[in-house]
């Protein structure tokens, strides 16, 4: 039980609770990013479904464990953003290798990588986009990739070195787009209310759960309506909230969940972490790992940011249609969270213009309006799926309207 989740100790709290029958039916996994808290949640679910004495083994082939390990069990919905596409990545370069090398970790790979686009492709059930205008768009990506999936099911035979290379190729691209074109930044309250009204039906098999991803980045909309399913939550149904800062989930809601705390890894131990799941070595964090397989290096990025920024200081609008080309249009849009974070850094840190406690105040209340301009701009392409050339040039006469070039560097 949970020999998939590594070095945190809330693994085995969970499984002792699983065991003695004292596990609430509203739990909060909550800690720093990668820290394993999806793969707790799902490994959760599996476990709470599983008809096998003993329950919850790994290598268990119980059906309900063999659906909840492909992520295709009927009784789980996975809901929340996320940025699935550079885990895809490196689980497709993993199932790569141990094809060419006929490795012994190939089942494993296997699993890996179909699992990852899964953690992606859940989050757009029917139950819970349902009615939506999207939604034909949405399925016409989803079905594709549910296509290509079928050729890598862990139950077929494994593609020749070419085909295989190609279906992996595809489906990242497949991924790449539904993530960059639909992944929201807030749970919309409508599918808090679908999930609500799914949690009621009765099972097929095993128990209903839930997970909503990020609770600390909904909306108060969305947390009352979280709250009000909470408050009197279905008999065969367990809720599953994942945050990174506990602070920012709302109190009411606390009271109503028990918390498992995840912590930060040490880089040793994410160094083993990427060793056992990837077979990579030399990587001292899973975040460094991943973002290697972005389609600009991190420092690329930050050196477009400091330049965009350096050009509106001197009252220079920068060529922004070469800008968003050099970094792939912002996909996947992590890409876009990392350039706004380097403008940010790049802000002077004071004005220095009237001593120094002048200067720090103008230079806070500065940086707060520019900060606002940059959340508008980044919800302008995340949520109202803007262009990155629009949302960007609007930021930039933001800039110039603040009169930047009057900063001191």
């Amino acid at each position: 039980m949970f020999e998939n989740l590594l070095y945190q100790n809330a693994a085995s709290l969970i499984g002792d609770d699983i065991r003695g029958g004292t596990l609430p039916q509203a739990l909060l996994f909550a800690g720093p990013a990668m820290s394993g808290k999806l793969t707790a949640a799902l490994e959760t679910a599996r476990v709470l479904s599983c008809s096998a004495n003993p329950k919850g083994m790994w290598q268990c082939t119980c059906p309900s464990c063999l659906k909840h390990k492909s992520l295709v069990s009927p009784e789980l919905l996975l809901a929340g953003s996320r940025d699935c596409t550079l885990e895809i990545a490196a689980a497709a370069k993993t199932l790569k290798t141990a094809a060419q090398n006929n490795a012994s970790y190939i089942a494993a790979a296997r699993y890996l990588f179909v699992r990852s686009v899964r953690k992606l492709t859940a989050r757009f059930n029917q139950v819970l986009w349902g009615g939506d205008e999207k939604v034909s768009k949405i399925a016409a990506i989803t079905s594709v990739i549910d296509e290509y999936l079928e050729e890598l099911d862990p139950l077929r035979p494994l593609q020749e070195a070419d085909a295989l290379e190609k279906t992996l190729e595809n489906l990242c691209a497949q991924c790449v787009k539904l993530e960059s074109s639909f992944m929201y930044d807030s749970i919309p309250v409508s599918q808090i209310r679908k999930a609500s009204s799914w949690a009621r039906l009765s099972a097929s098999e095993g128990k209903r759960v839930l997970i909503f991803e990020h609770a600390d980045r909904m909306q108060d909309s969305v947390k009352n309506a979280l709250l009000k399913i909470l408050e009197e939550p279905p008999a065969d149904a367990f809720f599953i909230l994942t945050a990174e800062r506990k602070n920012a989930v709302l109190p009411t809601i606390l009271s109503r969940v028990r918390t498992y705390s995840f912590n930060e890894r040490s880089a040793e131990r994410q160094s083993e972490v990427v060793r056992r799941i990837f077979h990579e070595d030399g990587f001292d964090s899973i975040g460094t790992y991943l973002n290697g397989f972005l389609p600009a290096s991190v420092e690329d990025i930050e050196r477009e940011a400091r330049s965009f920024t350096d050009s509106l200081r001197h009252n220079d609008v920068p060529d922004i249609d070469a800008l968003v080309k050099r970094l792939k249009n912002f996909e996947p849009r992590i890409m876009l969270s990392l350039f706004f974070d380097g403008v940010l850094q790049a802000l002077p840190r004071n004005t220095a213009a009237e001593g120094p406690q002048t200067a720090d105040a103008a230079s806070i209340a500065y940086r707060t309006r520019i900060g606002e301009a940059l959340r508008r701009s980044y919800e302008y392409i995340r949520v109202y799926n803007q262009s990155p050339v629009s949302a960007l040039e609007s930021l930039a006469y933001a800039f110039l309207e603040e009169s930047f070039s009057d900063c001191a560097s």
